[in-house]
């Protein structure tokens, strides 16, 4: 029988990372940290007045499908996972940075020009780093729009309230500071801290990591690139 993994990305960027856990012999389970509301109407978007567009996750792709039919605009992507859903819903030129935001900011340095036009940035009300701030100094304007919600969980799920009482889940995954940041939060509401001591926190990336740093595990472990694939080879090595 495989190890038990807990998965805490939400429900709508999970479907690809638990089909390669299916393929790769873990058994898992789900604890969302975030569940994402998309828009519940249609908003008309001018694309016109960009030059490019800017997604720093694939719901920021979803939420902006259902505003605009627009896909002939350069799409810039955080990572690998995100060009993926840019290319489901028909974009027709996607560059991946394949890494974090700090990364995009270096493929939008490399690949366009500031005198261009202004970029658009359909994202979340909160995000993980602020992508217009990083790119102001070379002389680009970033219109970040709110087009979607993330809302932090409140409760575990009692298949997974079950399994970690009773010391099953053999590694957990983190793929954002803000579901680790709202797992540690749960973990502290419900008195679980000394319940991970025989678990192996994976973490994308040091910022993801430091938000559970105050938790009590057996090992953490960060990946050296922030890829899906990088966290899943660290899972097989921590669990072998």
């Amino acid at each position: 029988m495989g190890s038990l993994v807990l998965n805490t990305r939400p429900d709508t960027d999970s479907a690809d990372l638990l089909a390669e856990l299916n393929r790769r012999g873990y058994r898992h389970l789900s604890a969302p940290m975030l569940h994402i509301v998309l828009p519940d109407q249609r908003i008309s978007v001018d694309t016109s007045r960009y030059q490019a567009l800017v997604f720093t996750s694939a719901n920021g792709v979803r939420a902006f499908a259902k505003l605009s039919d627009d896909r002939t605009l350069p799409a810039f992507c955080v990572g690998d996972a995100t060009a993926r859903t840019c290319k489901s819903y028909g974009f027709r030129e996607i560059l991946s940075a394949n890494g974090d935001i700090q990364d995009l900011a270096a493929l939008i340095r490399k690949k366009s020009d500031p005198k261009a036009g202004t970029i658009f940035h359909p994202a979340a009300r909160k995000t993980a780093g602020d992508l217009g701030q990083m790119l102001l100094v070379d002389g680009y304007q970033v219109d970040r729009q709110t087009v979607y919600e993330a809302k932090e969980c409140d409760t575990f799920p009692k298949d997974v309230m079950h399994a970690i009482h009773q010391h099953h889940i053999d590694a957990v995954l983190f793929f954002s500071p803000r579901t680790a940041e709202t797992f540690g939060k749960l973990v502290h509401s419900y008195k679980l801290e000394k319940e991970l001591a025989g678990t192996d926190a994976i973490c994308l990336s040091q910022a993801v990591q430091s938000k559970i740093s105050d938790l009590t595990w057996h090992r953490t472990h960060v990946a050296s690139q922030p890829t899906q694939e990088y966290l899943l080879s660290l899972l097989d090595q921590s669990l072998s």
